[in-house]
């Protein structure tokens, strides 16, 4: 801690907890000790202990559990905007990806859909939803549109890999897509199934996406939980 620094105490060590999520030191489910020992550890009053606790509290990477102490959640998943697939990226992030579906079947294409597809409205188009779990934990809730026919959609499948993967097992080059982020509150199922309150805050993210010959073969509309999730931008300035 640098007490000459104009950076309150409690932030510098609430820095220094979450890089050290991050990082990977303090695992999932470590246990930090009470506030008093952690106060005595660092020569830090006890006020200034529970303070940086709470703000890691409110962000998601710890949890107060009555009868075993402060304990190390997740880390938040961070993805970067680009044509990629969020199973790879949780796997990659070593996030251990899990998937539930919760609906695999044939409907009748919305206007939105059938747009977004290029088909009539009122088509077979095949709709898949998803329950997206990280370390056991909900962290999304994915519902996707696919031209009837393009592939095999088996649940099991669907369970175990993520969807642009089975594109691309068949062949399908994925080349662009076009997407917009955005946040709403979680409706009461919506909550319910990503364990946040009624009202919660979610991201939300819309993705067409194309192939290499400019045929639309997917189309998604996914919410994410802001407590557990951001997106990540890299930007350029033009000359």
């Amino acid at each position: 801690m640098d007490r000459s620094s104009p950076v309150p105490l409690y932030f510098q060590l609430a820095q220094q907890l979450e890089a050290a999520i991050e990082r990977g030191t303090l695992t999932p489910g470590s246990l930090l000790g009470n506030e008093i020992e952690l106060a005595g550890r660092l020569g830090l009053s006890r006020p200034t202990v529970r303070q940086a606790i709470q703000s890691l509290v409110d962000k998601g990477l710890l949890v107060r559990r009555r009868g075993v102490g402060t304990q190390v959640v997740h880390s938040q998943v961070r993805r970067p905007l680009e044509l990629s697939s969020l199973y790879d990226d949780l796997e990659a992030a070593g996030q251990r990806p899990a998937t539930r579906v919760t609906v695999n079947g044939l409907v009748p294409a919305s206007a939105e859909v059938a747009v977004a597809l290029g088909v009539a409205e009122g088509a077979e188009v095949h709709r898949v939803e998803r329950l997206r779990l990280a370390h056991g934990e909900p962290l999304a809730y994915l519902c996707n549109h696919l031209p009837a026919g393009l592939l095999a959609l088996e649940t099991a499948r669907l369970e175990s890999t993520g969807l642009y993967r089975m594109l691309r097992a068949v062949g399908i080059t994925l080349h662009s897509a076009r997407q917009s982020v955005g946040a709403r509150a979680a409706t009461a199922g919506e909550a319910e199934l990503l364990a946040e309150p009624a009202g919660a805050p979610l991201l939300t993210m819309c993705r067409t996406t194309f192939d290499d010959t400019g045929r639309p073969v997917e189309h998604g509309a996914h919410v994410y939980r802001a407590s557990r999730y951001s997106f990540e931008f890299h930007l350029l300035v033009r000359p």
